[in-house]
């Protein structure tokens, strides 16, 4: 199950249907059980307090990832993403807000599958794998 919730921010994902059915699609290829996905759709300021608070880490970001699964192979998470660090990035990069939005949900997704981007060859997969899910989309 995906549940979609916003904190101290009035957004509303557009297509949710088709990108919940997506990211289904994502996990079940990979051999994965979704048990509990939670997508909440933030401000810059809350997701930063999130960042201090939990992971120790004073910088803002676009999305923060908490694997709640005790069983391997399960999908069970709080996925918190901040919109306005997605519209800035999305202008950054020359995209649009949707497509750096749904790349970074797929992010998200990636990391609970198993996939690092700490290293240069680990960020280069992890874009490749966000390509292939964005192409699926």
């Amino acid at each position: 199950m995906i549940n979609i919730f916003t904190e101290d921010i009035e957004f509303e994902l557009s297509e949710a249907g088709k990108t919940t059915e997506w990211i289904e699609g994502v996990i079940e290829r990979h051999g994965f059980e979704l048990a509990e996905l939670n997508y909440i759709f933030c401000s810059d300021e809350y997701l930063h307090k999130i960042n201090v608070e939990y992971l120790d880490h004073d910088t803002y970001t676009d999305i923060i990832t908490f694997d709640n699964s005790e069983e391997e192979g399960v999908i069970e998470s709080d996925v918190f993403v901040s919109v306005e660090r997605i519209r800035e990035n999305a202008s950054k990069f020359g995209k649009t807000f949707e497509n750096e939005l749904r790349r970074v949900i797929i992010h998200g997704v990636l990391h609970l599958l198993g996939f690092k981007d700490k290293s240069p060859e680990e960020a280069e997969n992890m874009r490749k794998k966000e390509d292939e899910a964005l192409a699926a989309y």
